[in-house]
């Protein structure tokens, strides 16, 4: 999947996922999309019941453990198998942002450049 198409479908995912009444007031909801490495989108997916993009509900009780779960979701220990991550979350109905204002909370993950785009080639 190429940038274009994976931002796409973020905004696309985002914008369905943050404005659905179906979660709770005071839930804290993490939003992944996957990029899988080449061939490998099973096994990436896999995460999100071979889907590239799902919510997870976290225990998180205030705006700042949510944003701090959405951080740690950017970390990727497989780095032949995912090639990055985009990361989303709401708290009581309301999109969050990363430290600098994104939406997407691995743009301000410490370890991206060490963790991301690292399939073999």
């Amino acid at each position: 999947m190429n940038v274009k198409k994976l931002a796409a479908a973020l905004t696309m995912a985002l914008s369905a996922s943050f404005t659905m009444s179906a979660y709770a007031e005071g839930e804290c909801v993490v939003h992944y999309t996957r990029a899988a490495c080449p061939g490998k989108d099973a096994e990436s997916f896999a995460k999100c019941d071979g889907k590239a993009s799902c919510d997870k509900k976290v225990n998180a009780d205030t705006p700042e453990a949510c944003q701090a779960a959405a951080l740690k979701a950017c970390a990727n220990d497989r780095l032949d198998i995912t090639k990055s991550k985009i990361i989303g979350a709401h708290y009581k109905g309301s999109v969050l942002k990363s430290a600098t204002g994104k939406e997407d909370f691995c743009a301000d993950y410490d370890k991206r450049s060490a963790e991301f785009d690292r399939c073999p080639q």
